[in-house]
């Protein structure tokens, strides 16, 4: 009795270790994706750090104009900003490309953008990701700002439309 006993949890011990094994998922492989090219942003000396105010990490970005607003909003007032992010699903590839089998794709995803209208949004500065919202707290009336954000200060773990978790994400943002 005691030999089947021993045989029966052996059994389900080597069951159980063997559905543990640590194979790599999709997600896992999009997370260490974004992750590197957040890290490579936060690597090249053309970008500048920027705590988050949350204290959950930071964006990184790159005046392409300078405004001459007199100071940055605060948390609790809105804004009106021209912007477009996106993301891609192959970093290391260009923004469009032809596949081995001749296929156009579209690798530079936009999720959203005013350029369509060229019209621009108002929303409160806490409404939005903590990511964005840092760097609103930060700029000035007329900056336009190239801000890349990590997974931890978008979206999360969550998707959120046609953006997947653990995705980082590009925003260029006029205020």
């Amino acid at each position: 009795m005691k030999k089947q006993l021993l045989l029966v949890i052996s059994l389900f011990s080597v069951l159980l270790f063997s559905a543990c094994d640590e194979t790599e998922t999709v997600d896992d492989r999009w997370k260490i994706e974004n992750e590197a090219q957040f890290t490579a942003i936060a690597n090249n000396p053309e970008y500048t750090k920027l705590n988050s105010q949350s204290g959950n990490g930071f964006v990184m970005y790159k005046v392409l104009e300078t405004g001459t607003g007199e100071r940055s909003p605060y948390f609790t007032e809105q804004v009106k900003v021209l912007y477009t992010g996106w993301y891609k699903n192959i970093w290391d590839n260009p923004d469009t490309y032809s596949d081995e089998n001749g296929n156009f794709i579209t690798n530079k995803i936009v999720f959203d953008t005013t350029s369509k209208n060229n019209i621009a949004r108002t929303f409160n500065v806490n409404g939005v990701v903590d990511g964005f919202s840092t760097a609103l707290q930060n700029m000035k009336e007329g900056d336009k700002w190239e801000v890349w954000i990590p997974w931890k200060l978008g979206y999360g773990t969550n998707s959120s439309g046609t953006i997947k978790g653990y995705s980082t994400l590009v925003f260029e943002i006029e205020l």
